[in-house]
């Protein structure tokens, strides 16, 4: 189901952001199974809707974490079904952590039919704009496993600096996994500074 602009929390050019709701269920899981390649080995978002519910649930309703799904823009069909509003990804900020630190962990995913087209730049970027506006964050991480060379790129090409590498960090599909960790402070993205590593 399209989603009109005025429910975007920020708009850029060809994407907009906003929050979860429990009404995206069937489009989300959706395309989560049309993804699943694309995905694997490295997460695996919610693909039924009883998942789903569960899922989006902790995001809507946990101060600590903050999702937001990356929807297309425009009046347009590619004649595979992806029109405006159409979900190409989700953004979630996790571990949200107030106080002195004022920081998130950010995870991510596209949807196949969106990989490789710049959408997800395009909302990383909205979504980074908006944790260091509205919700006051300084600072943003990223943590990444070294083989997953197209979320790595993403997050150098969106600032972030890689800080250092945590060995057996995150339990995923079974295994605990090696990460690398890229973060992104307030002041860095005002200064335009760029990734290194």
């Amino acid at each position: 189901m399209p989603h009109t602009a005025s429910r975007y929390l920020a708009e850029g050019p060809r994407v907009g952001i906003r929050h979860f709701t429990y009404a995206d269920g069937a489009e989300f899981t959706a395309r989560v199974r049309e993804s699943k390649d694309l995905h694997h080995p490295w997460l695996f978002p919610p693909a039924t809707p009883e998942a789903y519910t569960a899922y989006a649930g902790r995001l809507i309703e946990d101060p600590t974490k903050a999702g937001f799904l990356v929807c297309e823009k425009g009046a347009r069909s590619d004649g595979e079904g992806n029109e405006s509003g159409a979900v190409a990804g989700f953004i979630n900020i996790n571990n949200i952590v107030q106080g002195g630190f004022q920081c998130g962990a950010l995870g991510y995913g596209a949807f196949a039919h969106a990989a490789g087209r710049g959408l997800m730049r395009e909302g990383l970027e909205l979504v980074v704009g908006y944790a260091f506006g509205p919700m006051r964050l300084h600072r943003l991480e990223i943590n990444v496993q070294p083989g997953n060379t197209a979320s790595i790129a993403l997050a150098r090409t969106c600032g972030f600096r890689l800080e250092g590498f945590s060995p057996k960090m995150i339990h995923i599909d079974g295994e605990w996994r090696d990460h690398e960790r890229w973060a992104l402070t307030a002041e860095m993205r005002a200064a335009g500074t760029r990734a290194s590593g």
